[in-house]
C-alpha cells in the first residue's frame, strides 16, 4: 500500500474538492488537481500543482496519480447535468489509478444513498434504499469503491449534511437559501415548518477528510465515517444565522420567507439544477440527522466551528457581506463536537 505525502484531488475546483486540496497542501501534502482547459504543462499556483486533464479520460487520471498514495475523488457533473453517464465512467477511472497504485480514496459521500426508512437518525450501516435515480448510482458508486478494496486499494467515505463554507460550490446554502454576490435581503427556508435539517461547515468536513487520511493505516479497508455538523432542529436557526451576521455588518435584517417549490416545479422541465434541487424536495420534508459516534471513536472528537463563525465566513466568501476586519478563525482553529 502506497504511503507517501503525494494526493491527487478530483473537483478541486469545486467547494469540497478546493477545501480538501487548501487543507492537504497546509498540513505538508504534495497536491497535484487535475482540471480541463488550461496550459498543457503542469502550473504550479498557490501550493497546489495543477495538470490538465480530465476525469473522463483514464490515461489522464492515471497520469496524473502517478506516485499518489491518495485520489480524492470530489468531481461531480457540472451543473448536475448527465449524472447517468458520468458518474459511474469517472469513478471507475478513479479506481484503476488506485488500485494500480495500492493508493486511498478518498469520497464525499451523500444522504442520497438513503430513503426513508432510513430516518431520522442515520448510521453507517443504516440500510440504502434510495427515493431516486441520483440515490441509485451514489449507492452503486460505493459498491463499486467496496468491490475495489479486494483489488488492493482502501477507501474513505465521509458523509455529512448540506454543505455550506466560503466556496459552497453547488450547494443548498448558495443556490436555495440565498443569492452569491449579492446583498442578503430575504433568507428562502426550503424544509417544512418545525422540521430539522443538518448542515455541515466545508471546512469542517475537509478537516474530517485530512484527520482520517492521517490515521488510514489503522482503518478498515471500506471505512465509511457520518459527521454530525450543525443540526438546525427547527429549520430557521441556520436562517438566524444569517440574519445575525448580517445585522452584525451593520445590513437591514432579512425576511424570512418560504422557498418558491412552485417555481422550481415550473421550471425543472428547463433548468437541470432545478429539476435536481426538486428530486431531492424528499429529503427537507422529515428531520434527518447522522450519528457521529463512529467518527468520533475513531478521532476522539469531530472538528466544529462554531455556527455564527462558519456562516460569517460563508457570507464573506461568497461576496454577500463585506470582509470583517478580524476574520474568522481558521478550520485548524476550529473547536470539537
Amino acid at each position: 500500500m502506497a504511503n507517501n505525502n503525494k494526493v491527487l484531488v478530483l473537483g478541486a475546483t469545486g467547494g469540497i474538492g478546493g477545501e480538501v486540496a487548501r487543507q492537504l497542501r497546509d498540513t505538508g501534502w504534495n497536491v497535484r488537481a487535475l482540471r480541463r482547459g488550461g496550459s498543457q504543462a503542469p502550473e504550479l499556483r498557490d501550493g497546489i500543482t495543477w495538470l490538465r486533464g480530465d476525469a473522463m479520460h483514464r490515461d489522464e487520471v492515471m497520469a496524473a496519480a502517478t506516485g499518489c498514495s491518495v485520489i480524492v475523488h470530489a468531481v461531480n457533473p457540472p451543473g448536475y447535468r448527465r449524472w447517468d453517464e458520468l458518474v459511474l465512467p469517472m469513478l471507475d477511472n478513479t479506481i484503476a489509478a488506485a488500485t494500480a497504485l495500492r493508493a486511498t480514496i478518498v469520497l464525499p459521500g451523500t444522504i442520497y444513498n438513503y430513503g426513508p426508512d432510513a430516518f431520522p437518525v442515520l448510521r453507517e450501516d443504516s440500510p440504502q434504499h434510495p427515493q431516486t435515480a441520483k440515490g441509485a448510482i451514489r449507492v452503486e458508486l460505493e459498491q463499486r469503491l467496496q468491490s475495489a478494496t479486494r483489488q488492493g486499494c482502501k477507501v474513505i467515505v465521509v458523509r455529512a449534511g448540506d454543505f455550506f463554507g466560503p466556496q459552497p460550490g453547488n450547494s443548498w446554502f448558495s443556490q436555495g437559501l440565498l443569492k452569491p454576490g449579492q446583498p442578503v435581503k430575504a433568507v428562502n427556508l426550503p424544509g417544512m415548518p418545525g422540521v430539522g435539517h443538518q448542515w455541515a461547515y466545508l471546512p469542517d468536513v475537509a478537516r474530517t477528510m485530512v484527520e482520517l487520511l492521517h490515521r488510514r493505516d489503522a482503518l478498515a479497508p471500506f471505512a465509511t465515517f457520518h459527521m454530525a455538523g450543525h443540526w438546525d432542529a427547527d429549520g430557521t436557526q441556520m436562517a438566524q444565522a444569517i440574519q445575525r451576521s448580517v445585522v452584525r455588518h451593520g445590513g437591514a435584517q432579512p425576511k424570512l420567507r418560504e422557498f418558491p417549490w412552485w417555481l422550481l416545479t415550473l421550471a425543472s422541465p428547463f433548468v437541470p439544477t432545478f429539476r435536481a434541487l426538486r428530486e431531492m424536495r424528499y429529503l427537507w420534508k422529515a428531520p434527518i440527522r447522522m450519528d457521529n459516534g463512529h467518527l468520533k471513536a475513531v478521532l476522539g472528537q469531530e472538528p466544529h466551528t462554531p455556527l455564527d463563525e462558519a456562516v460569517q465566513a460563508t457570507l464573506e466568501g461568497m461576496g454577500c457581506i463585506a470582509p470583517s476586519p478580524s476574520p474568522a478563525r481558521m478550520p485548524n482553529a476550529a473547536t470539537h463536537a
